[in-house]
């Protein structure tokens, strides 16, 4: 195999996309465990799993909307779209991957497997019938995230506070409809056949329902459930300042940066169009970004510093 098919093999492959197997990293997090060398290594081969996963799925989806990808400004750029890749040697890496990684996982962990079997199952479903029906394609993309963070779990054997797995249901199908609303507005029906049976209107709805729930149930993970506390040469100290520092519901103070992080990424859909690349939006926009890193920090410092 020449480097070129490599190279369009690995285009193909949407290594951009992988921050979204990030998710299998929640249980690790918010369970105060980031920092067990084994539980991290362990949930490290998880997030490459299912990158392997997910680029299974990426290349099968490319193959079956081939002829709908040729019409799409950005999409007829892809390697199966643009001709680069054909598409026999499309459906071999399909096999290739999908053979590979389903024995990984068993090797990795048989809880594991299953998940991945799931996994992989939903995205061949999804790219040969769920995405052609309007609702449920959006709803199989928000089950997808489930499973990554159900992954984590498996893998950690820590508990996901039923709260936090709703935030990552919500907001997962809030982005999917703002991508879709994107999709609707700047390419008609041409470039994806459930878009014929949306009505902006109706995506719009969707899109402020989500957001409002993704926004009450984060709301509501930092206001139930209690964080664990993980004594260190620090907690004295804010102990003293503040009696019972690590009793109080300090995570309720990200909830600003969760609301405007919401309305930032709704803001760029209005005005810009630009919910079609939920990727390119996270990476390339500096108040999103900042949002994130300071979400991060003090989500990070409550559960491991404080």
């Amino acid at each position: 195999m020449s480097l070129k098919k490599l190279k369009f093999i690995l285009i193909a492959a949407r290594p951009n996309q992988w921050v979204k197997n990030l998710v299998v990293f929640t249980a690790i997090l918010f369970s105060g465990q980031l920092f067990n060398g084994h539980l991290f290594t362990q949930t490290l081969i998880g997030f490459f799993l299912l990158c392997m996963l997910s680029s299974t799925s990426y290349i099968l989806n490319d193959i079956i909307d081939y002829p709908f990808d040729k019409k799409h400004p950005t999409k007829s750029k892809r390697p199966i779209a643009a001709g680069q890749l054909s598409i026999p040697d499309g459906t071999f890496i399909v096999f290739i991957l999908s053979l590979t990684s389903l024995v990984l996982s068993l090797f990795f962990s048989i809880p594991f497997f299953f998940v991945a079997f799931v996994f992989l199952l939903l995205h061949f479903f999804y790219s040969l019938y769920f995405k052609q029906k309007p609702v449920l394609d959006i709803f199989a993309i928000s089950f997808s995230f489930m499973l990554r963070a159900f992954a984590g779990q498996l893998i950690t054997g820590y508990h996901i506070q039923i709260w936090l797995i709703l935030t990552i249901f919500f907001a997962s199908l809030f982005i999917a409809s703002v991508k879709r609303h994107a999709e609707l507005v700047n390419h008609g029906t041409s470039t994806r056949s459930s878009l014929s049976k949306y009505k902006e209107t109706f995506l719009l709805f969707m899109t402020s329902t989500f957001a409002t729930m993704s926004i009450t149930s984060y709301s509501l993970y930092t206001f139930l459930e209690v964080p664990p506390v993980n004594q260190t040469n620090f907690s004295p100290v804010f102990s003293y300042i503040i009696p019972n520092f690590e009793a109080r519901k300090w995570l309720m103070v990200t909830i600003p940066l969760v609301v405007y992080g919401i309305a930032r990424y709704a803001q760029l859909l209005y005005e810009k169009e630009q919910g079609e690349a939920p990727e390119k939006i996270i990476a390339q926009d500096k108040s999103l970004i900042v949002t994130m890193i300071l979400w991060g920090i003090i989500v990070t410092s409550l559960i491991y510093i404080f």
